[in-house]
């Protein structure tokens, strides 16, 4: 490994083998190996000079955590989470062995799904049809135009379609918490009135994502769903797994 760190991926059982065809960060891909430490093991890679969220590197780091996921449970690492070498790392992995082992056992055969809601994009005809108050504002602005006008009209649209959205989006969350073992809410993302992620028994994934578009599909005149997975567990684990730097 270099002076520019070890570039790390996840955490596995020691036993685990490592996929042969997907290879790691960088250009030319970096070489995936493991470090091992008792019972456990960390996949890594050399981490390269500058790294850098690109597009190459950001496929190339989840496609990795998916086929080591598809093999047996994975503590996935966020992109960007270099160590400063080796040493640091099995210091780590011997620390926090049996913590690693008990997340990993929680996590076997199960997956990731992720679920946002936003506002549908035609929304707005069945929206003047049921709320009265932005029939009211409408006709306003029809009969009296004016800048003011428009603008209350406008920030009353834009309200009430993300409510409309949001209130769809907890009715869907409800009706499919019941498929996981566990719900966790994500970060705040533009545009979204929901970010929610599901842990799910891998082999109800699919079956999982249709049954959230039949539920959208049955609300679609409030809510357009975004549903991705399955994914590396990633906001099922502690914020920090394992100590390093994020890649800027």
């Amino acid at each position: 490994m270099t002076d520019d760190g070890i570039y790390v991926y996840g955490i596995i059982r020691t036993d685990r083998p490592l996929p042969s065809h997907v290879g790691g960060v960088g250009d030319p891909p970096g070489v995936v190996e493991k470090i091992e430490e008792g019972r456990v093991a960390a996949v890594v890679s050399q981490a390269p000079p500058k790294l850098r969220a690109r597009r190459r590197d950001l496929l190339a780091h989840q496609e990795l955590l998916l086929a080591l996921s598809e093999r047996g449970p994975v503590l996935p690492m966020r992109f960007g989470m270099v160590a400063p070498d080796e040493t640091v790392i099995r210091r780590q992995l011997a620390d926090d062995e049996e913590r690693h082992l008990t997340a990993l056992e929680s996590l076997a055969g199960r997956v990731e799904i992720n679920v946002k809601a936003m506002p549908a994009d035609d929304s707005l005809a069945a929206l003047v049809k049921g709320d009265a108050t932005i029939r009211g504002l409408r006709e306003e602005v029809h009969r009296r135009p004016s800048y003011e006008a428009n603008m209350r009209l406008g920030e009353a649209v834009a309200t009430a379609l993300s409510r409309r959205a949001a209130e769809a989006g907890r009715e869907i969350v409800r009706e499919l918490k019941p498929w996981a073992h566990a719900v966790r809410p994500g970060p705040e993302v533009s545009g979204c009135q929901l970010n929610m992620s599901f842990l799910v028994d891998r082999s109800d994934s699919a079956e999982f994502a249709a049954e959230a578009e039949r539920l959208a599909q049955d609300r679609r005149e409030r809510v357009a769903l975004r549903v991705a997975g399955p994914l590396p567990c990633y906001s099922f684990l502690e914020p920090q797994v394992l100590a390093g730097r994020a890649g800027g």
